[in-house]
């Protein structure tokens, strides 16, 4: 029975799970996205997300903390320098676990985990407008008649500066 286990456990000793957890959160902040199992992917995210906030406020104490669980002062500065920079004003949810199905050796679930704001496919800011599926009646858009406006003006100075210069 599983009476008051709050996390799993993942078939490993305390340092053994410590120990992985810390080198693939060092490995999702040097290349922003991995892949592992599904429940690797689940624990991660509670071991990482707590680091991410923590790195928002840049004080040795934080910076501290951060690394007696990391161990890599590489990842520690990657995570203080770009990434807190980067998230500063989500409150929370930095990272997301996309499902990819099942490895083809032993079956076993597989999941993509990537930071959130690196992601330029599903970010907010990187979406482009949706264009009109519609097929009656089209309004202008405001750039098409910026540039109605733009061609008439170079037609009309055009003629202009050849007489001025005869």
């Amino acid at each position: 029975m599983r009476h008051g286990k709050k996390f799993n456990h993942l078939g490993r000793k305390t340092a053994h799970r410590k120990a992985m957890l810390a080198n693939m959160a060092c490995s999702l902040i040097e290349h922003k996205r991995i892949n592992t199992t599904e429940a690797k992917a689940k624990a991660l995210r509670k071991f990482v997300e707590p680091l991410i906030t923590k790195s928002k406020e840049d004080t040795t104490h934080n910076r501290r903390i951060v690394f007696s669980y990391l161990r890599n002062k590489y990842a520690v500065t990657e995570l203080f320098k770009e990434i807190s920079v980067k998230v500063g004003d989500r409150p929370g949810g930095y990272v997301r676990i996309i499902k990819l199905g099942n490895r083809q050796g032993d079956n076993a679930p597989m999941a993509m985990i990537e930071l959130v704001d690196y992601n330029e496919l599903y970010s907010p800011k990187g979406k482009k407008a949706k264009k009109s599926t519609r097929r009656g009646r089209r309004k202008k858009s405001a750039e098409a008649v910026v540039e109605e406006v733009a061609e008439t003006t170079e037609t009309v100075e055009t003629p202009t500066e050849e007489k001025s210069e005869e």
